[in-house]
């Protein structure tokens, strides 16, 4: 694990599984239908529960670059108040906005978080599995985008913290964390 302090306030990266995470509110990597897609969505809908896919549905959708929040079910037996449903973009090659959408889906998914007046949250890397996102640039836009909120508009916030489930991608955002306390320096 690697902490990184934000002020008063820490980033933390943790490899491992997000739905083990002692926080407040989880975040996963949603498709905009809200369908339960792959990868740390499908986890962490089945440790949820039915009563998840059930709450998606009757939202009934977001669009890219936004994000939603339902209640954690299941998760809610370890102290998981809330899951945010973030849609980040599918990557096209960088030539349609795709950093814009990933920078906001990271920023919505932090304001429903202050909302709901949270004290600690975990993110996946979003985008970076079957949306094809390349995981370096994904972990400095993510990255940055959560130092920048904690340093002037978290209220609530603690920690946050980045899980990752593979070492490859714990490096990555390692290096990237790295190079982000170099240039605030």
């Amino acid at each position: 694990m690697v902490v990184s302090p934000i002020g008063n306030r820490f980033i933390e990266l943790i490899q491992g599984d997000i739905v083990e995470q002692a926080v407040d509110i989880l975040v996963t990597a949603a498709n905009s239908e809200l369908k339960g897609g792959g990868g740390v969505d499908a986890a962490i809908h089945r440790a949820a529960g039915a009563e998840l896919l059930a709450a998606c549905r009757k939202i009934g959708g977001c669009v890219t670059g936004k994000a939603v929040i339902t209640p954690a079910f299941n998760l809610e037996r370890q102290k998981i108040r809330a899951i945010i449903h973030a849609v980040g973009p599918i990557w096209q090659g960088g030539m349609h906005g795709e950093a814009k959408h990933l920078e906001s889906a990271y920023n919505s998914s932090l304001i429903l978080a202050e909302h709901a007046r949270a004290i600690s949250l975990a993110f996946p890397s979003i985008s970076t599995g079957a949306y094809g996102y390349p995981i370096e640039p994904a972990a400095t836009i993510a990255l940055k985008t959560v130092a920048d909120f904690l340093a002037t508009e978290a209220a609530s916030l603690q920690r946050i913290c980045f899980v990752l489930f593979d070492v490859k991608s714990y490096a990555i955002y390692q290096k990237a964390l790295k190079q982000l306390q170099k240039s605030t320096t």
